[in-house]
């Protein structure tokens, strides 16, 4: 199991984000039982990254955001990050902002709009987890990225398929790939995650 310190308020967060889920459906009712493992944990495996690399953005940008994986655990986690979340499903915007709002966030700033519609504002770091493939989240994420930034893509074992997919554009948009960090959700089953990770 990955070695992964949690600070932020889980059960807070649990008992606001389940209360929200009965009403939206944000994750399956069989996820809920999980959603530590799967779902906060998981979005804060991005703290692998940021200890290798000693390195914390200050404007973040999370893509297809949906439930608040990871923008609201890392909203939580790191106050000092301006963190933004983006989705087009209105929905599920409006849910994450009655959890945000409720956990007090003031660092977390919700997008109801398609990605590519956003303009005139550069992140260090963008991440994505679960939205789609490499190369279309590359497309998305490249206008969007600062001189230097990062983009952390969170993605299971078809992971290498997808660089190998993405390689013609990756070398098009002169895109650096860093090593790839593989982590264990804490379950009882092995399963492994992984944090591609690219630098402009």
């Amino acid at each position: 199991m990955s070695n992964i310190t949690v600070n932020a308020d889980y059960e807070k967060f649990k008992t606001v984000f389940l209360d929200e889920n009965s009403k939206i459906n944000l994750i399956s009712k069989n996820d809920e039982k999980f959603l530590y493992e799967k779902h906060f944990f998981d979005s804060l495996a991005i703290k692998l990254f940021f200890e290798k690399y000693g390195y914390t953005p200050a404007k973040l940008l999370d893509i297809g955001t949906g439930g608040g994986f990871p923008s609201v655990p890392l909203a939580m986690e790191y106050p000092q990050i301006s963190v933004y979340g983006v989705d087009s499903i209105g929905k599920k915007i409006r849910a994450v902002t009655e959890i945000s709002e409720k956990l007090n966030l003031s660092n977390l700033t919700l997008i109801n709009d398609r990605v590519e519609n956003i303009k005139d504002i550069k992140f260090d770091l963008i991440t994505s987890r679960a939205v789609g493939k490499i190369d279309l989240l590359l497309k998305y994420a490249y206008p969007l990225l600062a001189d230097n930034g990062y983009i952390v893509l969170y993605k299971s074992k078809s992971a290498n398929e997808e660089i190998d997919e993405a390689k013609n554009l990756i070398r098009k948009l002169h895109l650096k790939i860093l090593p790839t960090i593989e982590y264990e959700l804490p379950l009882e089953d092995k399963f492994i995650r992984n944090l591609v990770i690219f630098q402009k």
